[in-house]
C-alpha cells in the first residue's frame, strides 16, 4: 500500500516508517520538524544522536534501495497539506503529526493554545482532505491511553455497554484526561468518530500507552537511522527519565508515592500494531478502537525495574520520591482491556526482555550527552497561589 506518516521525523513515526518501508509499503513521511524545534526552545536534546530528515532517509535508500519521499510543513497549512496528499495518493495515513507531551500542553496559556490548536485542527483538516479527495483512505490514528483518565471501573476498548431506565446502548466510553495535551486527543477522537458516522470514512484510534526503546531492526541499522531518546522533564517518559539518571548517578525521581499505574508497550510493537491495523482496515463508516499497550505497571515497579537492572551492570541506583509536580490520583483502580490487537496476531515483547538491551544500555553509552539540567520536572499542573 502507499502509506503516508505524518510526523515520520518523530520518535514513533520514524520507527514506523521505517518499519513499513521494510515490509514491502510506499511509504511518504510528512512532517513539519517542529520537534527539533521544541528542543531548541526548551534547551535540550535528546540523549542519542539524530540525524537531519534528509540524511536518515537518503542513508534508508543507500541501505535498502527503497524511496521515502519526504514533504516539510505544517499539516494547519490546508494548502500545503492537500497539494502534498494529492502528490503522494496515500491508501492509508498513520497520523502521529501531533504535540505529544501533556507537561509542554501546561507550561503556560501559550503552549496549551499551541498544543491543542496544532493538534485538532490539522486533524480536523486531514479529515476534510479524506472526506473531499480520499473517501476509502483508511486513517490509522494515534490516540492515548490516557484519554480514559483513571476511572473506578474497567477500561473498555474505545466503548462501553450502558443500562439506563430500563434501556441500553452502546456508547463511547467516558473520558477523563489529565492535560491539556490529552484534551487534545479526546476532541480528536469525537471529531474522527463524527467523520466517520456522517461521511463514511474508515479510522482505526490507537490508544497507546508508553512506548519505550530505542531499538527496532530498521533503527539498528545504522547510526544514521538511530531514533530519539528523551529524558528531559517535559517530553521525557518516567522510564526513559530513570535510565538515564541510573546511567549518570543520579536517583531516580519518583512522582508523590509512585502508586500511579500505567500502561506500556515496546517499539516494537508500536509499529506492528500500526501494521495489523493498516493491513485489516476498518470498515466504512466504521470508528474502531484498540488500546494499543501490552503491560502495565505502576511507577513504583517501574524504578524496581531499573534499580535491579542497573545494578546487575553494576551501577549503584537509588531511588527517591520527589513532590508530584501533576494533579493526579496518584492511588487509584486501573484495569484496561487490550484484546483487539492481540486477536490480530500481536505478539508483545516484555518490559523485562527490552530494559537492557533497548534502553540502559543506550543510556550508558551515550551518558556523556546527558545534561543533568533538564532531568528535574519544571513545569507544574498546580495553580499558583503566590
Amino acid at each position: 500500500m502507499r502509506v503516508l506518516v505524518i510526523g515520520g521525523d518523530g520518535y514513533c513515526g520514524w520507527a514506523t516508517a521505517l518499519y513499513l518501508s521494510n515490509k514491502g509499503h510506499q511509504v511518504g513521511i510528512l512532517d513539519s520538524l517542529i520537534r527539533r524545534h521544541w528542543d531548541n526552545e526548551l534547551q535540550s536534546d535528546t540523549l542519542t544522536p539524530i540525524a537531519p530528515i534528509q540524511k536518515r532517509v537518503q542513508r534508508w535508500k543507500e541501505l535498502t534501495g527503497k524511496d521515502m519521499p519526504v514533504y516539510i510543513g505544517d499539516i494547519n497549512n490546508y494548502g500545503f497539506f492537500l497539494e502534498a496528499m494529492l502528490e503522494f495518493k496515500p491508501d492509508a495515513v498513520v497520523h502521529f503529526g501531533e504535540q505529544r507531551s501533556a507537561p509542554f500542553s501546561m507550561i503556560d496559556r501559550e503552549h496549551a493554545v499551541l498544543t491543542q490548536t496544532n493538534n485538532v485542527v490539522g486533524t480536523l483538516n486531514l479529515l476534510y482532505i479524506l472526506k473531499e479527495h480520499f473517501p476509502d483512505c483508511h486513517l490509522v490514528k494515534l490516540g492515548t491511553m490516557g484519554e480514559y483518565g483513571t476511572p473506578n471501573i474497567d477500561i473498555e476498548e474505545g466503548y462501553i455497554k450502558i443500562e439506563h431506565n430500563g434501556r441500553t446502548d452502546v456508547l463511547p466510553y467516558p473520558k477523563q484526561p489529565g492535560s491539556f495535551y490529552h484534551l487534545s486527543k479526546v476532541h480528536d477522537t469525537h471529531n474522527i468518530h463524527f467523520a466517520c458516522k456522517v461521511w463514511g470514512l474508515r479510522a482505526t484510534d490507537l490508544n497507546q500507552g508508553i512506548v519505550y526503546g530505542v531499538l527496532t531492526e530498521e533503527t539498528g541499522m545504522d547510526e544514521l537511522l538511530i531514533n530519539r531518546l528523551d529524558y528531559d522533564g517535559v517530553f521525557g517518559t518516567a522510564l526513559n527519565r530513570f535510565c538515564i539518571q541510573a546511567a549518570v548517578g543520579h536517583p531516580l525521581t519518583v512522582y508523590g508515592s509512585g502508586s500511579q499505574t500505567r500502561a506500556m508497550l515496546d517499539i516494537r510493537d508500536t509499529v506492528r500494531c500500526v501494521e495489523l491495523a493498516i493491513e485489516t482496515p476498518a470498515k466504512v463508516g466504521e470508528f474502531r478502537v484498540f488500546n494499543q499497550f501490552t503491560e502495565m505497571f505502576n511507577i513504583n515497579d517501574i524504578a524496581m525495574q531499573i534499580k535491579t537492572a542497573g545494578n546487575s551492570l553494576g551501577l549503584d541506583v537509588e531511588v527517591k520520591n520527589i513532590d508530584n509536580p501533576r494533579v493526579e490520583a496518584e492511588k487509584h483502580y486501573f484495569n484496561a482491556k487490550n484484546t483487539n490487537l492481540l486477536d490480530l496476531g500481536l505478539v508483545p515483547h516484555k518490559l523485562s526482555d527490552s530494559l537492557l538491551d533497548s534502553l540502559l544500555n543506550f543510556a550508558i553509552k551515550y551518558k556523556t550527552r546527558v545534561d543533568q539540567s533538564q532531568i528535574m520536572p519544571k513545569v507544574s499542573w498546580h495553580r499558583d497561589t503566590k
